[in-house]
């Protein structure tokens, strides 16, 4: 039986700051990403929303804060360093998963430096992560459960009970169920399965 993975916090809801220095404008947009298509259609959302800005800089960080599975960032035409760097440095101290973070930046005419830029774009960062609200991301496994057709109805009431949900069924001399459930929950589902004489397989 695999250990359950840990949950995390994910954005609950997009939120967008706005924040100036020398007459530069900067709009800090955080949102939920759970993969690297869905933080690029954001990006692609900032760029639309925000066409004659001068940058669109991002960063974005896929999975467990702790132990992301994919993490990426860009100055968009900014010095190499001082836009996507900061505002990935302020995500990954954050804690928070699964989120993508674009700062947008209309230029004002007054050139910042790097080191103006670094700050500028991280304390941008620090803004929106400051007002966004979090909720925990619970893994999810995939389970195979085989048993006879007597199964379905106490296998859907308990995993009703468990936040779980049937996927999919294939209906032959016994019964296939494809089902979904939190992480935590496969133990209990594992001494429920074995407790009605079917089986269990994890996927």
């Amino acid at each position: 039986m695999k250990q359950p993975r840990p949950t995390y916090a994910v954005p609950a809801e997009a939120v967008a700051v706005e924040y100036e220095i020398k007459k530069s404008r900067f709009i800090a947009r955080a949102a939920r990403a759970s993969n690297r298509e869905e933080a690029m259609a954001l990006l692609q959302q900032a760029r639309l929303d925000y066409p004659d800005a001068r940058h669109h800089c991002w960063a974005y960080l896929i999975g467990n804060p702790h132990s992301p599975t994919t993490v990426a960032m860009s100055d968009d035409g900014e010095p190499s360093g001082t836009a996507g760097k900061p505002i990935l440095n302020v995500l990954q101290h954050k804690g928070v998963g699964d989120i993508m973070l674009v700062v947008i930046r209309y230029f004002g005419g007054i050139k910042l430096g790097a080191g103006g830029l670094v700050r500028a774009y991280g304390h941008a960062a620090q803004l929106a992560m400051t007002e966004l609200e979090t909720e925990d991301q619970v893994p999810y496994s995939q389970c195979q459960v085989q048993g006879d057709y007597a199964l379905e109805q106490p296998l859907r009431h308990w995993l009703g009970q468990h936040q779980g949900q049937v996927s999919g069924v294939d209906y032959g001399e016994r019964v296939s169920f494809e089902v979904s459930l939190p992480d935590n929950a496969v133990p209990e589902l594992k001494a429920f399965i074995d407790g009605v004489g079917a089986r269990l397989h994890e996927l």
